[in-house]
């Protein structure tokens, strides 16, 4: 029995007394385990998850799944980035502490911010995105302190107040705010308990991206009522409305309440780097980088900042992986001309993935996900990203540089549909869900098992 498995039995942790920290991110649906993910498909499909996960690896095998929703853009890691960390991986990079950024990484992090480092502004190093949004809210946030995210928003934003003690605030975003964050449903959310505002832009997964005027109005909030914004732009660098115009809040320079945040996981491919960057006001990110060093000491991994050094300095791969992007939405688009009830939310225009609503299919995204992944497809359905959408939001990765995966999407989709609307898999994702825990998969319970 390992601890790492999706199994209620290997959560136990009775005998050891918990900090209510630990408490509120369990019992909340954006936690690790609890959102609805390809592991629990394995469980209710009843295959071998070390026959799928050989050795304990987390990658499905590509000859042979469509994989649509671990978001990691496919088109990565540019070969650049292989090369210069097989150059890196000597004896000196691995036998020292490191840095937490090498100068010209740190130089070229601040570019892809938009800004030039100066005595307003300064990139510090962390491991993903996540680290950099969870530093920057540690910094902030006490216990019982308000942040304000969206809903729905990207998984693992609600999971990083809660580690900080804070308390996400969500406020719903839907087809009336063009699925952005409108800067007057926020000013409505904020009280005097609010420490900060999260902005993932462009949103993940619906590729949507905050308007200038936007970015001002957040702005003149954060002065107004003193709190910090967070700016995630891990999705901005690949571009697919040449028409969406893109800068982070650092390089706008509307506030000195702001810090960005990003990474090469995502759309350099580089998700097993870990290697990623906060860029905001130097004395704020310096304290951000103390809070590393208590956790996990100032160092990045040498060898993958030599990767990512590579990769943010390689112009020609974004084009690409831009393009690659381009071709897979609009083929899915074609593909779900033919799926009735079935249909794409909002059209992205930046980033690596996209959001399907299935509400017309009389199924639910979770029955749909089961009866894709039992066709090797495998996607996510929409209850970690939050309340709305729920049960009628499936995320697809666009990524996928052959053509087979988006091919083999087409070729089973309907059939996968009818599977999923004839209620084959309805008592068993009830279970499952009413097993999760959390307030939200007792919602969701409810509304997908219907009256009684």
């Amino acid at each position: 029995m390992s601890v790492l498995t999706w199994t209620s039995e290997a959560a136990a942790l009775e005998s050891i007394p918990l900090s209510e920290r630990l408490r509120r991110l369990r019992a909340s649906h954006h936690a690790m385990w609890n959102y609805v993910t390809y592991r629990d498909a394995i469980a209710l499909l009843g295959l071998d998850p070390a026959a799928i996960y050989p050795k304990g690896s987390t990658r499905l095998d590509p000859a042979e799944w469509a994989d649509l929703g671990w978001l990691t853009c496919f088109c990565g890691p540019p070969a650049s980035a292989v090369d210069a960390m097989r150059a890196a991986a000597t004896a000196e990079s691995l036998n020292q502490y490191t840095p937490d950024l090498i100068e010209p990484l740190r130089d070229a992090a601040a570019a892809a911010f938009g800004r030039s480092r100066d005595g307003g502004f300064e990139v510090v190093g962390t491991e993903g995105t996540q680290a950099a949004v969870a530093l920057a809210l540690m910094a902030t946030v006490d216990p019982g302190d308000e942040v304000i995210v969206s809903d729905p928003g990207y998984f693992h934003i609600p999971s990083a107040v809660l580690a900080a003690g804070g308390v996400p605030v969500a406020v719903t975003i839907g087809p009336d705010t063009g699925y952005r964050l409108d800067p007057a449903d926020v000013a409505r959310a904020i009280t005097t308990r609010t420490r900060a505002i999260c902005i993932v832009d462009p949103l993940n997964p619906y590729g949507t991206v905050q308007t200038r005027e936007e970015l001002v109005a957040l702005a003149e909030l954060a002065d107004r009522h003193g709190l910090l914004l967070v700016h995630d732009v891990t999705h901005a660098p690949i571009g697919l409305d040449p028409d969406a115009a893109f800068a982070s809040l650092p390089a706008l320079e509307l506030t000195d309440r702001a810090v960005a945040a990003m990474s090469v996981s995502h759309c350099y491919g580089m998700a097993g780097a870990r290697i990623g960057f906060l860029g905001g006001p130097p004395g704020f990110v310096r304290g951000c980088l103390q809070l590393k060093a208590a956790l996990t000491r100032l160092n990045t991994n040498l060898i993958s900042q030599h990767g990512a050094l590579a990769a943010l300095n390689d112009e020609s791969y974004l084009a690409g992986a831009a393009r690659t992007v381009a071709g897979n939405l609009a083929h899915l688009q074609r593909t779900l001309e033919s799926a009735p009830g079935v249909r794409l939310v909002v059209r992205p225009e930046r980033g690596l993935a996209c959001a399907i609503d299935v509400s017309g299919t009389g199924a639910s995204a979770q029955e749909l996900m089961v009866a894709l992944f039992a066709c090797r497809v495998a996607v996510y359905p929409g209850d970690g990203l939050g309340d709305t959408g729920a049960a009628s939001t499936i995320r697809i990765n666009l990524s996928r540089p052959d053509p087979w995966a988006m091919v083999h999407l087409r070729s089973v989709l309907a059939d996968a549909v009818d599977e999923a609307a004839s209620g084959r898999w309805r008592e068993p994702v009830v279970s499952l869900l009413e097993r999760k825990g959390t307030d939200r998969a007792a919602r969701l319970a409810r509304q997908i098992g219907g009256p009684g």
